[in-house]
This record gives C-alpha cells, sequence and structure tokens, in this order.
C-alpha cells in the first residue's frame, strides 16, 4: 500500500522483546494513521479504565500515510496512550523530523509495552532495533542527552524526555529533535512510568507514492497557496504564531491573570512583532514545512526553539508579566526539564490566584512569591515544578489536582483537567464549545473555531454570535482529525480545504476519495475517541467549562459583558453528531460509522 511502509514495532519492556509486526492495511484505510489508527489500536488493546501510570497502559508512537512524504509539512506524527492528567484519551502531535525519520527507518509505528526493571532507550537503525541500558543519560536534561545519543551519528533523530517525565509530571512532555514537543496531557508521565528515557531513529528508506507526478502537481499547487495566504504566507512566516498576540488581545480575548481580564495593557511588550524585532535568530521550520513559523531565539541567559504563543501567553499575559526574556528563559526549561508550556504556565497562574485570595499563606515561597507580574516568579518555579522540588511538587500535576486541594478547583481553568490555552471563550463562542467538547480536554487545536471567528478563514464567522458555530465546530473537528491522521500540520488548514486534502492523500495513497470521504473519516476517530472516553469513565457532564466563563461577565474591553452560551449550544451539537441528549453516541451513529 503506497504512503505506507508496512510495517509496526511492538516493544515489551516487561519482557524485554521486539517484534515486527504487518501493519492491517484495512485498519489502515478505515482509520487513516496517525491520530486514527492509533486510537483504534489503543482502544482495542488496553481496558480504558486502567490507570495511566501502570504497566498496563500502552504508549503509541504513529505517522500517517503523509508523513515522511515531500507533501507540505509532511512530518508530524502523534504519540497515542491513555492521559494521567487527564484519564481521557490522549493523543499529542509533534513536527520537527522525528516522524519523518521513523518512516525511513521503514516503520509506522511504535506500540510500546509494560515497564523495564531500570532506565533503557530504544534504538532504531533500519531493520536493526535494540533496547539499551539509559543508566547514563537518566536524570539528564533533554538537550544534554539528545547530544549524547546522536554523538559520531548521522541522519539520526532523538526523542526523548526530561526529568519532569522521569518523575511522573502529569504535565510532562515528550520532546523530539530538542525543542518540539508532544506536549500535552502528561504522555511524558506515560514514558517515565515505562523507565522508557528516548528512542532514537536512524533511516534512509524512502516511502512509496502511487502517482509521483500527481504528488509533485498538487504539492506545488498547495504550496502555492500557502504562500498565497495571508496567514501561511505572512503572518506566521515573519512573526511565528506569536502575531497572534496582538491580534487576540485587541478583540478582547486574551486570558490575564488566570481568566480574571480578557486585555493585557502590556501585550505589546510579548508579542511576535517584539520577538521578530529583539530576540530571534532566524525561523527553525519543521520537516518539509514551507511556512516556517517555527522561532529559534537567543537572550543573554539562554538559546533555543520558541517560544510559541500559546506559551508567551501562558508564562505572560496569564501571569500578568510582560518581561519576554523571563518568558524566554521559562519556555527553554520547559523543553529542557521536558513539561508542557501551556499546563505549565497556566498551572502558575493559578497558583497565583490562590495566593492573592490568602490560601496559600503556609507555603514558603523561597524568596520568590508567585505573585501576579513576578517575572522572576516564572523562571523559578518553572524549574521547581519539573523537579518536584518544594511546592512545585504540589503543582506538577497541574492546576486542577492544585486548586481542588485548597478547595477552589473552580479557579483552575481547565476542561477535563486539561488547561485552556489562549482564547478565553467569552469571546468566542465557537472556541468555547469546542474547548468543551474535545475529547481530550481544554485543547485549542482539536478544532481551531479561532481561524473562522476572528482571522476570518475560511469564511468570517461573528465571534458573540451563535448562529451555525455547531455545525463549523463539528466540521472544523472532524477536518482536523483526518489531517493528525494523515501526518500534516493543522496550519496548511489556513490555506487548505477539505477537497484540497483529499487530492494529495489520493496522489500519495492510490485511493479515489473525496472531500466528504474524508469527513466521514474524520468524524468516525472523533466519536471513537469520544467512547474510548465513556468507556474510561469520563462523564457526560464533563462536556463544560470552568464556571467563572459561564457565569461571570467579562469585567472590561471588546467583550466586556459577555459570558459562554455553552448550554445553548450543546444540544445541537450533540444532535449534529447523532450523539443524545447527554453526549453519547447512539447505537445508529455507531452502525453508521462502522464502529
Amino acid at each position: 500500500m503506497f504512503g505506507y511502509m508496512g510495517k509496526l514495532l511492538r516493544i515489551n519492556l516487561t519482557e524485554n522483546s521486539i517484534k515486527v509486526e504487518d501493519l492491517d492495511f484495512e485498519l489502515a484505510k478505515k482509520y487513516i494513521g496517525g491520530r486514527g489508527l492509533g486510537t483504534k489500536i489503543l482502544f482495542d488493546e488496553i481496558d480504558p479504565t486502567i490507570d495511566a501510570l501502570s504497566p498496563e497502559n500502552k504508549i503509541i508512537f504513529i505517522n500517517g500515510p503523509l508523513s515522511g512524504t515531500p507533501t507540505p509539512t509532511g512530518g508530524r506524527y502523534m504519540v497515542v496512550t491513555k492521559s494521567p492528567l487527564s484519564g481521557t484519551i490522549a493523543s499529542s502531535n509533534s513536527g520537527g523530523t522525528w516522524g519523518a525519520r521513523l518512516k525511513y527507518a521503514g516503520y509506522d509505528g511504535i506500540i510500546v509495552e509494560g515497564k523495564a526493571k531500570s532506565p533503557v532507550y530504544i534504538s532504531i537503525n533500519n531493520s536493526e532495533v535494540e533496547i539499551k541500558d539509559a543508566a547514563h543519560i537518566w536524570g539528564k536534561m533533554v538537550g544534554e542527552a539528545t547530544d549524547i545519543l546522536m554523538e559520531d551519528k548521522k541522519r539520526t533523530n532523538v526523542l526523548a524526555i526530561g526529568p519532569a517525565g522521569e518523575k511522573l509530571s502529569k504535565v510532562a512532555a515528550i520532546m523530539n529533535d530538542k525543542d518540539r514537543a508532544a506536549g500535552r496531557s502528561g504522555v511524558g508521565a506515560v514514558m517515565g512510568s515505562k523507565n522508557l528515557k528516548a528512542i532514537i531513529v536512524t533511516g534512509n528508506l524512502k516511502v512509496s507514492l502511487f502517482d509521483t507526478d500527481a504528488v509533485k502537481a498538487y504539492v506545488k499547487d498547495a504550496d502555492k497557496k500557502i504562500k498565497d495566504n495571508p496567514v501561511t504566507g505572512q503572518g506566521l512566516p515573519a512573526y511565528g504564531t506569536a502575531v497572534l498576540v496582538n491580534v487576540i488581545n485587541a478583540n478582547g480575548i486574551l486570558p490575564t491573570n488566570n481568566f480574571q481580564e480578557g486585555v493585557f495593557l502590556s501585550a505589546e511588550d510579548i508579542s511576535g512583532e517584539t520577538l521578530a524585532e529583539k530576540y530571534l535568530i532566524r525561523k527553525d521550520p519543521c520537516h518539509r514545512c514551507t511556512i516556517g513559523c517555527g522561532r529559534y531565539t537567543k537572550t543573554d541567559k539562554v538559546e533555543g526553539g520558541g517560544p510559541e504563543y500559546e506559551t508567551i501567553w501562558a508564562f505572560g499575559a496569564d501571569c500578568g508579566v510582560k518581561n519576554l526574556e523571563n518568558i524566554i528563559e521559562a519556555n527553554w526549561w520547559c523543553n529542557q526539564l521536558g513539561v508542557d508550556t501551556i499546563s505549565t504556565g497556566a498551572t502558575l497562574a493559578a497558583a497565583m490566584e490562590l495566593k492573592s485570595k490568602g490560601l496559600l499563606d503556609h507555603i514558603d515561597f523561597e524568596g520568590h512569591p508567585l505573585d501576579f507580574g513576578n517575572d522572576d516568579a516564572i523562571v523559578y518555579w518553572t524549574k521547581k515544578l519539573a523537579n518536584r522540588e518544594g511546592f512545585g511538587d504540589e503543582m506538577a500535576d497541574g492546576s486542577y489536582r492544585l486548586c481542588e486541594k485548597y478547595g477552589r478547583a473552580d479557579l483552575s481553568m481547565t476542561v477535563k483537567k486539561l488547561e485552556i490555552p489562549a482564547y478565553d471563550p467569552r469571546g468566542v463562542q465557537g472556541q468555547g464549545l469546542n474547548f468543551a467538547t474535545s475529547n481530550r480536554g481544554g485543547c485549542h487545536v482539536r478544532g481551531y473555531m479561532i481561524s473562522p471567528e476572528i482571522l476570518g478563514l475560511p469564511a468570517k464567522l461573528e465571534r458573540l454570535e451563535l448562529k451555525d458555530k455547531p455545525v463549523w465546530t463539528k466540521i472544523f473537528q472532524d477536518l482536523t482529525a483526518f489531517i493528525d491522521s494523515i501526518g500534516l500540520c493543522l496550519f496548511t488548514s489556513f490555506a487548505l480545504g477539505a477537497a484540497e486534502y483529499a487530492d494529495i492523500y489520493n496522489s500519495v495513497v492510490g485511493t479515489k476519495w473525496t472531500a466528504d470521504d474524508i469527513l466521514l473519516a474524520g468524524e468516525r476517530i472523533y466519536t471513537l475517541e469520544k467512547q474510548f472516553n465513556i468507556a474510561a469513565g469520563i462523564l457526560p457532564e464533563e462536556d463544560t467549562l470552568p464556571i467563572r466563563l459561564l457565569t461571570v461577565p467579562m469585567p472590561s474591553g471588546p467583550t466586556k459583558g459577555q459570558v459562554h452560551r455553552l448550554d445553548e449550544l450543546l444540544p445541537e451539537y450533540y444532535k449534529l453528531r447523532g450523539w443524545d441528549e447527554k453526549g453519547v453516541p447512539t447505537k445508529a451513529k455507531l452502525e453508521e460509522l462502522g464502529l
């Protein structure tokens, strides 16, 4: 089958065994690859009720059929497992080059089972696969561990966890190529629970294409559309994702001081424009990327990849901090120690509000008080959180568990215990609906309604209106599930539509799918994820937003007086999905989707 390598690695760390299995092409056709196929394999092979940090959980590193091909941004891969942070399905996406390299080694994915007796790493060099001792890199930061594993090797990429994953922080990330992150849902803790420090991949094979000439033609067309688009051809290449700081702030939806406000008065100080002017060294694109939104920055203290928009927001506006140098440094420590920047910054912000209400008066802040606006605190406590030191140990499992401990779970700005990113739902009704219904919790990239509601792509929707928001949200969620499954970057959807994705997919794989076919595949994947969550015990009432966003009107700015009207949107959304009034897929819908 074209686009696939036809092989999966199954590695059991308990048994110290390695098996090569043939890819089930019927399953691949139905669930595509990446997010879709990874979810299907996980659902079939584990009990969704297990402890996510137990040896019974599995962690799957999986490509899509377009990963490693000449298609635009064809280098994405997914990490699929049960989340220790939320208890939901976790499917975290990452770029860089590691995913493509796994394809070049001859594999569509790796299924890791069990738990090693002591720290190990996996070494893959085409058909040579070994489980090796990792005592010499256990405890080391991501950058140092990567350098050690890459010594004297060419065409090699490294995926690794940092100390946060080793110490089972529920906001731990998995890093690849040093500063690319499968960041959300605590997937790094699952690797740590298995005593798996890293996976190093070397490969030089090629991915077969169904119609090379057609691929070239469609790629040429897609590249042109990406370059001609104002977001992917101008804004993102020039200023990275942080181009959004001023845009989102101008709409009054830049969450400030733990979502207490929607306007940050110092937004210009932390904007993408300021980042480019003062700290940008170069663009840092992922594999086969024509957009180049990645940033490589330098301050007097640190140098490396990032920060992204959500990172700048989390450590900046959400914590009331306007010092961009310290935000860059906090991002660097997140990459080195291996924690999710969104959850880490948002957890610090929640701690700041707890402190402001007198609930942390007994805490020793070691001379670095967690007060809104304290730019020193964001760096100091990021390191403490990732290393589980002092009060950092209480924050290491995310804001929900922290706030719940102090009797104020309502101060955790989370959905299903996953921290909401940098868009206040009170001013973007569709994005808020996506947050509430996202299968992995508070996630913006499961259905990026900011595109039509703020950026006007592919059409402009009034951000405060409810009309048509459920149908748009469903379409965006289904299309995103397909994009995540084929191995391309979501940012291509600013310039490309379902028809273009169908053309590119067909030319690589050899199918004759239409735009409707790919949306149906996306719906199947999204519904399967919902089924996993239901089986895992995620309650219907968890399709909601923090009470503050539903009941407390925005106090000032362009969104003043607004709340999110979720109760008016959910019934229509569930009906469109073929789910019952509680959000449970009906038998008829499951049969229609072949589930």
